[in-house]
């Protein structure tokens, strides 16, 4: 990928908050440049969408700050981002058109402008021909895509997106991923949250993972990679004949006579040697870990990121 901005754009610096006794999210910090997608990944109520949402001062933290460009986030700056909700936040009666328009006009577009760049949109993400149905007469991945239109209607500086690639079928999710991508060569920041890592792991420089409202994993796939243990693939002797061998080693998977060893310890060479002692060895080498397998290493873990 392409050199990154050296200046911070948005800064997400020691949030906190609760709710009576729940604390959702415990001193949450990551930072999302200019021209860089951010992909925030955590299960289900781990603190993503709060996160969002006080980004966007939909809630108030009780401790921490947003920043952008280096100041306090204000009303101003919050009508440059770009906001997509994990729930459709449109009128299911308005036309595609007239909630298109009215949504960029509220960011300050005039009325032609707002016209215009609503029918660029709609025809970008393929819907150009449904601009004058009721949102409520579309599909559930059109809706999704009219929800991606309302937060680049208005041109934003800033985009935060939740879910966005949820219920959207694969020719969907290439379109709202060039979407995305076009937007970050632009200079756009760019940070959303998706269940489907995969997703994440292709679209984006830099990874955070929540879990349980605090940041256990700050970094690239391969920074990430870096500090996970190693693992290597094995093609031969069934590993329950040479695994416990290694004291060390764990089986992670395996698929007929191929299986993924992890070890904490031990080295390649221990490995392949364990498993040369029992019986002819077919394939050996490292085994690339991929961000799924990372999130579960991690979540396991669940040390927070200093």
């Amino acid at each position: 990928m392409e050199e990154l901005p050296t200046v911070t754009a948005l800064e997400i610096d020691n949030l906190h908050k609760s709710y009576g006794s729940l604390k959702a999210l415990d001193g949450v910090s990551f930072t999302v440049d200019g021209g860089e997608i951010f992909g925030f990944v955590g299960g289900n109520g781990a603190g993503k969408t709060t996160t969002m949402r006080i980004v966007l001062g939909v809630l108030a933290a009780n401790a921490g700050q947003v920043r952008w460009g280096g100041h306090l986030v204000d009303l101003d700056d919050r009508r440059r981002i770009g906001y997509m909700p994990s729930e459709r936040g449109l009128y299911p009666t308005m036309t595609v058109r007239d909630q298109l328009v009215y949504l960029a006009r509220l960011h300050g577009k005039s009325t032609a402008i707002a016209r215009k760049s609503a029918e660029t949109w709609a025809e970008r993400l393929g819907l150009g021909h449904r601009l004058d149905d009721k949102l409520q007469a579309l599909s559930l991945g059109n809706q999704q895509r009219v929800q991606l239109a309302a937060a680049m209607v208005h041109d934003p500086d800033l985009l935060v997106l939740d879910e966005p690639f949820s219920g959207l079928d694969p020719m969907a999710v290439d379109v709202m991923s060039g979407v995305l991508s076009d937007a970050a060569a632009r200079g756009v920041p760019v940070v959303f949250s998706s269940h489907q890592l995969e997703l994440v792991e292709r679209l984006c420089h830099r990874v955070g993972i929540i879990e349980n409202g605090r940041m256990v994993a700050v970094g690239t796939v391969a920074e990430l990679s870096a500090t996970a243990h190693p693992r290597f693939v094995v093609a031969g002797p069934a590993p329950e004949a040479w695994l416990p061998a290694l004291s060390d080693a764990r089986l992670v998977s395996q698929d007929g006579n191929r299986a993924i060893i992890e070890v904490t310890t031990s080295d390649g060479q221990a490995v392949l040697a364990a498993a040369q002692a029992v019986g002819p060895v077919t394939e050996f080498g490292p085994s690339r870990e991929t961000l799924t397998d990372l999130y579960r290493d991690v979540v396991a873990t669940k040390e927070p990121v200093e």
